[in-house]
């Protein structure tokens, strides 16, 4: 594992160069200007290699960040992080709860709230692990698709909910209330909302603000469900389930949504180039999608490949592409212009 802070000039100076120009900088203009931008440099990156004693190909799907530890959804095992010096923390193989143990398998999605980690299978179960101890708590579903859920292809828990994205365009809601040492697997949602579209891909989920975000990478565009309104409409919509509001893109697949302490870090398709995306999070979630940053490689090097997953911790933007079979780390560098007029 290397971490690279090097700052090539020779290509931040042409960027430079180019948003001036773009902005039409100019000696004339009345009061002076300050223009901020952002642009990403490659930090380090999580292979294979950095899990002492692991034989199996690295196959990085949803991430979550923690108390400082990242969780990395890795083909049928959930690896432990330090999500600052990226140390391999352990590697959790099956979820264990008194005398019952059931091996993980086929994992997708992982989610950290209120000393809960919540991480779902396409085996039609979420597991869901103490964070301090990460023994079992309970399960939901009990691995058959006809049950509770048809496969578990995202999960986020926020704010005493549960959002569970299942096959085709369903998302289940449930209360974490409603889980405990001695719940059944077989709880049933509040609610039921409506991606629009969709079938067997891996989902990305993140609440800000009351909404719930979805990247509705099959209905080209961010899905958002109020959830006062869920909350207000939840026994309807299990006969009829919620709709979102949305705005609708033409060429844009968003993939995966995180918001962290600024910014809504996602990641979208176009064709088969695939950007990573930041938007101040006060104007996304009024849907007005206007990115201060928006690239597919570092520096036109190193593309990315499809970001299932993202998360961000202080200046580092983790991306799990698994295109490249990787976690690729980030650092997210701010600079300002200040123009000055005579």
């Amino acid at each position: 594992m290397e971490l690279k802070y090097k700052l090539h000039m020779k290509h931040i100076l042409p960027l430079i160069l180019a948003f001036c120009l773009f902005t039409n900088c100019s000696k004339d203009d009345a009061a002076s200007k300050d223009y901020t931008y952002y642009y990403p440099t490659d930090e380090a990156s999580i292979t294979n290699e950095n899990i002492p004693g692991s034989t199996e190909a690295f196959d990085p799907k949803g991430i979550a960040i923690s108390k400082e530890k990242l969780y990395v959804v890795n083909g049928n095992v959930l690896e432990v992080f330090n999500a600052l010096t990226l140390a391999h923390i352990k590697t959790i193989k099956e979820y264990t709860k008194g005398t019952t143990t059931i091996p993980l398998v086929s994992l997708t999605s992982v989610s950290v709230d209120n000393g809960r980690i919540y991480v779902g299978s396409t085996e039609s179960r979420l597991f869901v692990f103490d964070e301090t101890t990460n023994a079992g708590i309970s399960t939901v579903g009990n691995g058959q698709w006809w049950q509770t859920f048809v496969h578990v292809f995202g999960v986020v828990a926020k704010d005493g909910l549960i959002f569970v994205k299942e096959k085709e365009k369903s998302i289940k809601v449930f209360e974490a209330s409603q889980i405990t040492e001695t719940s059944d697997w077989n709880l049933k949602p509040i609610a039921k909302l409506n991606t629009l579209n969709g079938y067997t891909e891996l989902y990305s989920m993140d609440v800000l603000d009351g909404n719930l975000v979805v990247g509705g990478r099959d209905a080209k565009s961010y899905l958002q469900y109020n959830i006062a309104n869920i909350k207000a409409n939840a026994a309807n919509s299990l006969t009829t389930p919620i709709e979102p509001e949305k705005v609708q893109f033409v060429d844009i697949k968003p993939i995966a949504v995180s918001f962290s302490k600024d910014f809504a870090v996602t990641s979208e398709n176009v064709g088969n180039v695939s950007y990573l995306k930041l938007y101040p999070k006060a104007e996304f979630i009024k849907m007005n999608y206007k990115a201060v940053l928006s690239v597919s490689d570092i520096l036109g090097q190193n593309a990315f490949g499809t970001i299932v997953s993202t998360a961000q911790l202080d200046d580092r933007i983790f991306l799990s592409d698994n295109t490249n079979k990787k976690i690729r780390i980030v650092k997210l560098n701010k600079s300002t212009i200040a123009e000055q007029n005579n």
